[in-house]
């Protein structure tokens, strides 16, 4: 189990530098907004992995608050790009 814990981390550290990688040579807005959505889905991965490795069920609990929020602001920023339009 740790081992695939550790795994799990090396996959969303490499993400997080892919995608803040994407971010400088995104070329408008919007490309940078969906590529920050994934760099901050991989620090809420993060943030649900410590929460494993310390059997803190705060942790895990500020993961689902934290992904509960992002996508609240997905929506928000969605609605913000297309101008309110449906």
């Amino acid at each position: 189990m740790i081992i695939a814990l550790w795994i799990a981390i090396g996959l969303l550290a490499v993400s997080v530098v892919v995608g803040l990688v994407a971010i400088a040579r995104a070329v408008d807005g919007a490309s940078r907004a969906v590529v920050g959505d994934l760099v901050f889905f991989c620090c809420v991965g993060f943030l649900a992995l410590i929460g494993l490795f310390t059997h803190s069920a705060v942790s895990v609990d500020a993961a689902l608050l934290a992904s509960l929020l992002g996508i609240l602001a997905t929506f928000a920023l969605a609605r913000i790009l297309t101008r309110g339009r449906r």
